[in-house]
């Protein structure tokens, strides 16, 4: 039988933190600190086999799980001292998640389990406080209605607020012993309305329904609202961890928070977080209260930021270093240990009660883009990784969050109408909408949005995950909005007390400014700074330690990085970020200039091959320039140059309008010009009269075109003494005769243009591979092409037989269900697509052994099809410029290991 409970404490350790896949990372880690003889309340885990088990078995347990935790609590009561139901001296625990990968709030937590009405004067007495014990029933309560009935939050807020109100108290934590008794009285009262039956008494009863509410939290729409955003796949489930209980709600000498090793947000090295005397993690998590800072300079820092007096900050906000020394102190060597063990930055959560520190939890930190660079390189630098290791500390998606634009703040003439804390770095600009639901729409129609919120819950991902920020008025540096804000790279700031929203939630008031849906609104969350309106942006700047990962990056991978550029700028931005060559220039992109667009109709109009000559040689300057600004940008670098692709309908307008003022600029009768454009008209475009097709019928376009790109390597060479590397591609082949012709009309071509010139070029020819039929004869292809480039986009199209333009209908539904584990489009399907390339390489090479290999889809730029296609042996990708870091991350990753 499979073991379903492993225990950690003091003196039994039957986990570690290599069993992640099993203990989830919270069970895990927590048995791992155990065993490195840290104070952490004893506890056993619920294996994630058992929710794998729990989903699959219609919601039922094994037969041996019961009287397994049933022993469990029994070691529980005996390590403790306590009772489990007790009436005199009561066992209270914690029930909480812990997936193998982290997933913060996604899924249900439980605490204080073990109260009742029984079990209530038995902590009164032990404890010594009433108010303690009452605030922790009534905690109870809400947070078992809420999580295990699904009760909603205002069901209980609602009641809280108003006893607040009746007392005139401001926080929880002023409410006095008979306003928590009433508290608690109106708790059971909505409880037993809302469910149908009196909140339940019997411990075993209670832990049963928590650890049922846990497993089924998995399932739950916000769990897999996340995976499906972090695409988290391949797991059973989560564990349930099962934990003597601790107390930061015990007065003022007790406390609770959440550190991070190095600050999450920027990668600073000083020791960061927050906490609260006299509460429970929740309470930090959830940003209902603003906490204070760990360290004395933190929370000097803080204090100036948010216009704060010194004297008022040591009287209201000091920092746990002033408040608790030795505490603090403890918790620093924590921290160093830790960190040393993991070699990682760690998220740790603490409880102090009555002075004394325990740990509740160690994870790898969710951290932004910046903050993972620096981190990574410190800790280089520090001797803690290799430069092996660091490479692997960052995640190549995450460095998409750094390419982007931020707000231009040397030209910034506005001042921002309020600030609140910096929790996610990076500018959002967009329109305000005030619900997840409401972001989710608006972004759906193609609008940017910020989203604003009082705080948010796992509820709001979704929402979240769309916007391109997040304010809220209440929470701090480690709130919710914080954290996933981080995770995900979205700008965020966080615990704005100068925003005022209506009771409605429709309406916000920051600072004098009163903003509406719809109004736009631009953050800068690397300061808290709040502008009203659409502010500018600028291209970001990349520091020292971005430029030290990728030089070790380069140092480490195999695979080469080319870009996909079609202009000189495309082509500059890609030297700037790292690209090796161009591996994509579309010329079809040249010709939908306004400029040119008339020519190319007038060529696709002519009625001959001499009047599409005629046409095509006004062409010919227009593109010879195109080539000559990108030969001289790229420096010697090599350049794929794809011939025309696209089908010529693309190229004529299709409103009577447009075919009316084509047919005046050239001279024709607009009945020629709409007879041609039905001429055009086909039932499947993309896989109809495009790419070499269009060079066989119609050579004379290709012809062209290798005359440009020779002129312009021929100008180029003499102006700037650089030799220009030119490899001229031929799109769609699916057989060899296609290459066969079009090959020998470009070498035509260019040996004439040289000889015409009296140069040399070195040039080559080869081909795209994109139709599934290319690469079943890839062996007979190789043999007229000097290198191979693979086309994913179109051999996804073809191969999967699904409709790029229409396949989103049924892909969605396809992943969610599991048919596919990730869009074909974004990531590269490895088992088919990826086995249609896996023929050709192998074919292609055992005629040409040194054949050059290529990659220029989307999946170019993406780390998991980056990884596979090192494993091919191929010898590039290339990939959009602002992608280039990312691909060479992921190709270092790829070499690594």
């Amino acid at each position: 039988m499979p073991q379903h409970i492993y225990a950690f404490d003091k003196d039994l350790c039957e986990g570690d933190a290599k069993m992640k896949a099993l203990l989830g990372g919270k069970g895990a880690n927590l048995a791992e600190m155990a065993k490195l003889g840290l104070r952490v309340p004893p506890g056993f885990t619920i294996t994630t086999e058992v929710c794998k088990y729990y989903v699959e078995h219609d919601n039922t347990y094994p037969e041996d799980l019961a009287p397994a935790v049933d022993a469990a609590l029994a070691r529980l009561e005996k390590l403790s001292g306590k009772g489990f139901g007790s009436a005199t001296d009561p066992l209270l625990v914690s029930v909480r998640s812990g997936a193998a990968i982290s997933m913060p709030g996604m899924m249900d937590t439980v605490l204080n389990l073990g109260l009742n009405d029984a079990t209530l004067p038995g902590l009164v007495t032990k404890s010594g406080s009433e108010r303690f014990a009452l605030d922790s029933y009534r905690r109870f309560i809400q947070m078992y209605g809420n999580v295990v009935k699904g009760l909603g939050g205002e069901t209980f807020e609602v009641i809280l607020e108003d006893v607040k109100k009746q007392q005139g108290a401001s926080t929880d934590a002023e409410l006095t012993v008979e306003s928590l008794k009433a508290l608690i009285v109106r708790y059971k009262e909505a409880y037993a309305k809302k469910v149908g039956n009196p909140f339940p008494q019997d411990p075993k009863e209670q832990l049963w329904g928590a650890i049922t509410a846990v497993f089924g939290s998995w399932m739950n729409a916000r769990a897999i609202k996340y995976r499906e955003i972090n695409n988290i796949t391949g797991l059973f489930g989560t564990a349930v961890n099962v934990q003597t209980m601790v107390f930061g709600n015990r007065g003022t000498t007790s406390a609770t928070g959440v550190c991070f090793s190095r600050n999450p947000s920027n990668g600073d090295p000083r020791f960061f977080g927050e906490y609260l005397v006299n509460a429970q993690g929740e309470d930090v998590v959830a940003g209902i209260r603003t906490p204070q800072q760990i360290t004395k300079e933190g929370s000097v820092e803080w204090a100036a930021s948010n216009g704060i007096s010194t004297e008022e900050r040591e009287s209201k906000f000091p920092s746990l270093e002033e408040v608790m020394p030795t505490t603090y102190k403890d918790l620093y060597a924590v921290r160093d240990l830790l960190e040393n063990h993991f070699k990682d930055m760690q998220d740790i959560e603490f409880t102090i009660e009555d002075g004394v520190l325990y740990i509740l939890q160690t994870r790898n930190a969710k951290r932004t883009a910046a903050a993972a660079v620096k981190c990574a390189m410190d800790m280089l630098q520090e001797g803690l990784l290799t430069e092996d290791q660091a490479i692997l500390r960052v995640d190549p998606i995450q460095l998409d969050n750094l390419l982007h634009p931020a707000l231009d703040l040397k030209n910034l003439k506005e001042k921002p109408v309020a600030k609140g804390l910096p929790a996610s770095p990076g500018a959002a600009v967009g329109q305000v909408v005030f619900s997840a639901e409401s972001a989710e729409q608006w972004a759906a129609q193609g609008k940017a949005v910020v989203l604003l919120r009082v705080e948010t819950s796992p509820e709001d991902i979704g929402g979240m995950h769309v916007s391109k920020g997040i304010l809220t008025a209440r929470g701090g540096m480690t709130s919710h909005a914080a954290v996933v804000a981080r995770g995900m790279g979205t700008p965020c700031v966080a615990g704005c007390s100068a925003m005022v929203m209506d009771h409605h939630g429709t309406v916000a008031t920051i600072g004098t400014v009163v903003f509406n849906e719809g109004d736009w609104i631009s953050l800068d969350g690397s300061t808290g700074a709040i502008y009203q309106g659409k502010l500018p942006l600028v291209d970001p700047q990349l520091g020292e330690a971005f430029e030290n990962l990728m030089t070790i990056a380069k140092k480490r991978k195999r695979l080469g990085v080319r870009a996909n550029a079609d202009t000189p700028t495309d082509a500059s931005n890609a030297l700037k970020f790292g690209a090796e060559g161009i591996g994509l220039c579309r010329t079809e992109h040249m010709f939908f200039e306004e400029s040119r667009i008339l020519a190319v109709r007038e060529m696709i109009l002519a009625d001959d091959t001499a009047g599409r000559e005629a046409a095509l040689v006004s062409i010919l300057p227009m593109q010879r320039e195109d080539f000559v600004g990108i030969f001289t940008a790229m420096s010697g670098k090599p350049v794929i140059i794809r011939l025309l692709d696209p089908p010529l309908h693309e190229f004529v307008p299709h409103d009577e309008a447009g075919q009316l003022s084509v047919a005046k600029a050239i001279g024709v009768p607009i009945e020629k010009v709409q007879k041609r454009v039905a001429a055009l008209h086909e039932m499947n475009p993309m896989m109809g009269h495009r790419g070499c097709r269009l060079g066989i019928t119609y050579p004379e376009i290709y012809n062209i075109q290798t005359r440009a790109i020779i002129e312009a390597a021929i100008q180029v060479e003499k102006a700037t003494g650089t030799k220009c590397v030119p490899e001229i591609m031929i799109p769609l082949v699916g057989k060899v005769n296609e290459l066969s012709f079009c090959k020998a009309q470009c070498i035509k071509t260019a040996e004439a243009t040289m000889a015409q010139a009296g140069a040399k070029v070195d040039y080559q020819v080869g081909t795209m591979i994109e139709v599934p039929r290319a690469c079943v004869t890839a062996d007979l292809i190789a043999k007229e092409a000097a290198f191979f480039s693979f086309g994913t986009n179109d051999l996804t199209q073809m191969g999967c037989g699904f409709s790029r333009d229409d396949a989103g209908t049924f892909l969605t539904p396809y992943v969610k269900l599991g048919i596919y584990d990730h869009d074909p489009f974004e990531a590269l399907d490895q088992s088919g697509v990826g086995e249609l390339m896996r023929i050709a390489v192998t074919k292609a090479r055992s005629v040409k052994p040194d054949l050059k290999l290529g990659i220029c889809g989307e999946h170019g730029g993406e780390p998991s099809s980056i990884k596979f296609v090192h494993g091919l042996g191929l010898d590039y990708v290339s990939c959009s410029p602002c992608r280039v870091p990312i691909a060479i991350l992921a190709a270092a990753h790829a070499a690594v290991g």
